[in-house]
């Protein structure tokens, strides 16, 4: 996991979480690295910050070790079919081109153990579950045909719902 850092349109700086089992982001050479982008909220808040401004910065962070790592560079969108090949649902690899990396201070990381890997991380060989709020009433017709059909079956649910399932630390939200 790590958190990237983008540029908006306004020039204002946002981050983002962006998880994965292990090996998810790989090490190209020793100046460059991949990640995909995978479906998200559909808001293409770091997508779309890296098509208009490439500059990113990359916060690695091992709560269990601690430990720190720090990234600066520039990044690239693609949808070449050679590297969307190595993440199953990536609907982008995003490759960061390192100006900067440095190792960072752990003092200040607390500790925490890993419980379980995330439900909804793409994985060879087995269906990638549906995420909990595109079974939300008021998004049923803006999501993708695919997804909606699977909301059907799965059960359309309303707001409080949704948040009730939150609240409640419900895998499923």
């Amino acid at each position: 996991m790590f958190y990237l850092s983008s540029i908006d349109h306004q020039g204002r700086p946002t981050v983002s979480f962006k998880g994965g089992d292990a090996g998810f982001v790989k090490v190209v050479d020793s100046t460059t690295l991949i990640f995909p982008s995978y479906d998200g909220n559909g808001m293409f808040f770091s997508i779309g910050n890296i098509s208009t401004n490439p500059q990113v910065g990359l916060l690695f962070i091992s709560f269990e070790t601690p430990n720190r790592l720090r990234v600066q560079g520039t990044a690239m969108l693609s949808q070449d079919p050679t590297l969307l090949a190595h993440y199953k649902e990536a609907e982008f690899v995003v490759t960061v081109t390192l100006s900067e990396l440095w190792q960072n201070c752990p003092r200040y990381i607390p500790k925490y153990e890993k419980v379980r890997s995330s439900r909804y991380v793409p994985r060879a060989h087995c269906e990638t579950p549906l995420a909990g709020w595109k079974q939300l009433d008021i998004v049923q017709d803006v999501i993708s045909e695919s997804d909606a059909q699977k909301a059907a079956k799965a059960g359309v649910i309303d707001i409080d719902t949704w948040v009730g399932k939150i609240i409640s630390a419900d895998e499923t939200a």
